[in-house]
């Protein structure tokens, strides 16, 4: 018995239509325009996984929030995980974009890290 899934590839601004179908363990995608796209397919039915972006607050700096994202994706039914611990982060600035601001969040093997830089503010 096959399995057949339909997917947008969201790797690059292509955005080519997979089509993949799953058969006795086997993985046929079909519908890329790249070897990007052939990966996310096979990856999308074996182990989705997605970057997680959000906010963390921040002292002494000219915003409130400091925007922050997974280094690497991160299995989906983990996202929940991630969001969770990012509740009640608080940092102080001055912030360096890449800078780690949670390691191994939520036990995931991957690093949380601000994406920009954010600069101390005497207030």
């Amino acid at each position: 018995m096959s399995e057949v899934y339909e997917f947008l590839c969201i790797r690059c601004p292509k955005g080519c239509r997979l089509k993949v179908m799953v058969e006795e363990g086997r993985v046929t995608v079909d519908g890329y325009e790249c070897l990007e796209g052939k990966k996310y397919g096979e990856e999308e039915v074996k182990n989705p996984k997605r970057i997680v972006t959000s906010t963390v607050r921040i002292l002494n700096a000219k915003y409130p929030r400091l925007p922050v994202r997974t280094a690497e994706p991160v299995p989906k039914d983990k996202i929940l995980d991630v969001i969770n611990a990012l509740k009640g982060v608080v940092v102080k600035a001055p912030v360096k974009r890449g800078q780690v601001i949670i390691e191994n969040v939520a036990e995931t093997g991957v690093d949380v890290i601000a994406e920009r830089d954010m600069e101390c503010v005497e207030k």
